[in-house]
């Protein structure tokens, strides 16, 4: 397991959010969720300019085992995807949270108590572990 960059927000759906200083958030999975995937073949990238609800699907990865839904972890409308991953979708294997980003989004604000904090989601890796 990698080092979890202690300026991320997580669900518990293993998605990460990063507050960008333009106000906007960047969303990806997890190296936790791209590791139980296995290797990603494919993203299937939400439009730019479309609205999503807190919790809603806004797009989906599929690796060799299985497809997986990508939650937003916050509402708001699509500013941006990251195109690269329709041809090296092994971007997000290698570089979750980094490269690998999927969204980005921008928003009104939202509640950071409903995330985890690295910590926070460590601790519920950890337990996932037991």
């Amino acid at each position: 397991m990698s080092e979890l960059p202690g300026d991320l927000l997580f669900t518990k759906d293993h998605e990460w959010l990063r507050r960008e200083g333009d106000g906007s958030v960047t969303i990806g999975i997890t190296d936790h969720a791209a590791t139980a995937l296995g290797d990603l073949v494919y993203v299937e990238l939400p439009e730019v300019g479309q609205d999503v609800d807190e919790g809603g699907d806004m797009a989906v990865v599929e690796s060799v085992k299985a497809a997986s839904d990508v939650y937003a972890p916050v509402a708001g409308s699509i500013a941006a995807v990251n195109d690269e991953l329709a041809d090296d979708p092994e971007k997000i294997n290698a570089d979750p949270f980094g490269d690998g980003w999927i969204v980005r989004m921008t928003v009104d604000g939202f509640d950071e108590s409903a995330l985890m904090t690295p910590d926070a989601y460590q601790q519920l890796l950890d337990e996932l572990d037991d």
